[in-house]
């Protein structure tokens, strides 16, 4: 699969999350899921310039973790829905919380209101 990047700071990004899992002998799929097990380890890839939690949470849901990765089209969700506009871990949090009360996964919940906004915009 070909990444495309539209400015050069997300290709930096890219080798710095690269090199740093490799100084850290994360070499599959499953080494990467296990390792974002680790507030250590996230806390490293926060390190990384650019790298917020939006991004920690994309990665963990590459891997097949179940992550809410909060986005404009989250927030725009969210605030449609009546939700003020709040910090990210506070609006992740709302996602999480509602995919527990409907009995959603918390991963599925965020990748069905990203699509459903991104055809909408």
């Amino acid at each position: 699969m070909a990444m495309k990047f539209n400015h050069a700071q997300k290709v930096t990004m890219a080798h710095a999350i690269t090199d740093l899992l490799a100084a850290h002998e994360v070499d599959t799929r499953e080494d990467l899921h296990t390792w974002l097990d680790h507030q250590a380890n996230r806390a490293a890839l926060r390190r990384v310039k650019g790298v917020g939690p939006k991004s920690i949470g994309c990665i963990g849901n590459l891997v097949g973790r179940s992550h809410v990765a909060v986005d404009v089209h989250l927030r725009a969700f969210a605030v449609e829905a009546g939700v003020p506009d709040l910090p990210y871990d506070q609006v992740r949090a709302v996602y999480e919380e509602g995919a527990v009360l409907i009995g959603h996964d918390k991963g599925a919940l965020e990748h069905a209101v990203w699509r459903h906004r991104a055809k909408a915009a």
